[in-house]
């Protein structure tokens, strides 16, 4: 995907997310995060979007901790939510395409990092309050999810603190449905994930369905589309997969 498209994506998704926790109210309970109310959900979301953009603007080389949201509630924290958002797009908007900055993935370039990276939270959260606003949440296009998939599998749980380990080597597969080339081989050791875009051997479990419902599940947004095989792998992510 094009960094443009991200952008869309972004812009859209943050409007759709301030929009959905307007209506639930920031103390309505977020079911697809257990714990958290909208106001909890519109601080971190709010939090990250900002700590994104510094990185942007200031070109900063190294990582940064993410700063405590204000002591905002109510109308002011949305406000404020929407304020960050909004300044997160033009920031990446208006970046030159050369920037040099910190980024925590595999990217094309910082630039195409941070732009998948925040669309794909943006989207992750978006549902987020939509749960809490209850109703039918908006869709997600399946190429949007594929991509996210793949951004988690290879690029999230590649990195050393992924908690997904086993003991006894294991072999997960996700497949998209509704998508070419959308296959991935995830195998489980000891070690952090080793994932393939691929269908390489045999899998001892194979989670599929659409790539948005897939997307989301991977995500511990809702249930599995569809386990076959040891669902015992499938409940070893779910359990241990939290980013």
């Amino acid at each position: 995907m094009k960094i443009d498209s991200y952008l869309e994506i972004l812009d859209r998704e943050g409007r759709l997310l301030a929009e959905a926790a307007e209506a639930a109210g920031v103390g309505a309970e977020t079911p697809t995060c257990p714990g958290w109310q909208v106001r909890d959900l519109l601080r971190h979301t709010g939090a990250v979007h900002r700590w994104a953009a510094a990185f942007v603007t200031d070109r900063h080389t190294a990582p940064r901790p993410l700063e405590d949201p204000p002591a905002l509630d109510g109308p002011g924290l949305l406000a404020w939510f929407r304020e960050g958002h909004g300044h997160l797009v033009e920031t990446l908007a208006t970046a030159p395409p050369d920037l040099e900055c910190w980024h925590f993935l595999p990217a094309p370039s910082p630039l195409a990092f941070w732009t998948r990276r925040q669309a794909h939270e943006t989207t992750v959260h978006r549902i987020d309050a939509e749960s809490a606003r209850g109703g039918t949440p908006g869709g997600i296009g399946t190429g949007f999810a594929v991509d996210g998939i793949d951004e988690l599998l290879r690029g999230f749980h590649a990195r050393p603190k992924s908690r997904v380990r086993s003991e006894t080597p294991l072999v997960l597969r996700v497949r998209a449905t509704d998508a070419d080339d959308a296959v991935w081989t995830v195998r489980l050791t000891q070690e952090p994930p080793v994932t393939e875009r691929n269908e390489a051997g045999d899998a001892d479990c194979e989670i599929t369905g659409p790539a948005a419902q897939l997307y989301l599940s991977l995500w511990n947004r809702q249930p599995y589309p569809e386990v076959t095989g040891d669902a015992s792998v499938a409940t070893l992510w779910r359990e241990t997969s939290a980013v």
